[in-house]
């Protein structure tokens, strides 16, 4: 008996899709495999620090020393020396090594267009730590740090109620060009602008250290001598070396002349319990946790908030015996 060519068509089919059915689903495999993510123990870091010139940086590299320690994080540390061109050569280093993330916390704020431009090339996200850097914003991932502007302001303002809104003041400032320097100083300005009895009598930079602190003051008093009536300092250290020449010249500090700095070091709590500081104004130096925080996140392709704040405080003479022992640096 003859078959329909329909019943052999049918049949084939039926035997295609019976082949189809029964083929192992292990057998399609995607065309690309998802990325792993990175955790701390498989991040590589760059960091370019300034330098050691103050109590308050020495806080900073130990913070993120401790942290990276702590994580598992392969961290190449790089110390300027306090120079931009050391700064740069560290970079370029840490471009040739593929890290995942460079920090850096520039010396001066303009002058690193080029290099991170060359970090941008190479996919390496920048991440500014408590400086900022003249650059364009697609030029860096992140600002770690403080409120500089504000920090002065409030300097001011502790200042104002110090001297009783009138008073003539001298001024230590930070390294020339630095971020820092240049905000602290425009906060203070212009919290002074509205105060018409009170006026600074001189500034002139103190590089952020203690001896050039101190010198620079002994020159204010040769100057100005029993005209100054309080003392702004850009950092702790400064006011620490102007405490020595205040003391040299046979007046009280902290009496005589009201002082008024920006750090929160254990050297000026120390100099509150003493006396001979009025007032810091804090900007946070433990910044490792942050730091490493967001190098993981970029590393992974995150997004982050262009400027991650650091929490801080004002502290003052009247408590800072009770506040020294809690304090971390």
């Amino acid at each position: 008996m003859k078959r329909s060519k329909s019943v052999y068509w049918s049949t084939a089919l039926a035997l295609v899709l019976m082949l189809v059915s029964c083929s192992p689903a292990s057998t399609v495999q995607p065309t690309t495999a998802p990325a792993a993510q990175k955790t701390y123990g498989d991040l590589v870091v760059g960091f370019a620090q300034i330098g050691a010139e103050s109590e308050w940086r020495t806080a900073e590299t130990n913070s993120i020393q401790d942290e990276a320690k702590n994580l598992g994080v392969e961290l190449k540390f790089s110390d300027a020396q306090q120079k931009q061109e050391n700064q740069i050569k560290a970079i370029r280093s840490f471009i040739a090594q593929k890290v995942d993330v460079i920090g850096v916390a520039p010396v001066v704020t303009t002058g690193w267009e080029t290099v991170f431009q060359e970090a941008k090339a190479a996919g390496i996200p920048i991440v500014l730590v408590d400086r900022r850097a003249d650059v364009p914003d697609d030029l860096f991932a992140t600002f770690i740090g403080s409120d500089f502007v504000l920090e002065g302001q409030n300097a001011c303002k502790e200042m104002a109620t110090l001297l009783g809104n009138k008073g003539n003041i001298v001024e230590l400032e930070g390294t020339v060009g630095a971020g820092p320097a240049i905000d602290r100083k425009q906060g203070f300005h212009d919290c002074l602008n509205g105060m018409a009895d009170m006026k600074i009598l001189a500034s002139q930079s103190g590089d952020f250290t203690r001896a050039k602190g101190k010198e620079v003051m002994e020159a204010f008093l040769k100057t100005h001598g029993k005209d100054i009536n309080g003392v702004y300092a850009h950092n702790d250290d400064m006011a620490l070396g102007a405490i020595q020449a205040i003391e040299e010249a046979g007046l009280k500090p902290g009496q005589d002349i009201k002082i008024v700095s920006i750090d929160g070091v254990k050297g000026a709590f120390e100099a509150m319990v003493a006396g001979t500081l009025n007032v810091t104004v804090e900007c946070n130096p433990v910044l490792g946790p942050q730091f490493f925080e967001v190098a993981l996140k970029l590393a992974n392709g995150e997004s982050v908030e262009k400027w991650v704040k650091s929490n801080e405080g004002i502290y003052r003479q009247e408590t800072a015996a009770q506040d020294l022992p809690n304090r971390k640096y």
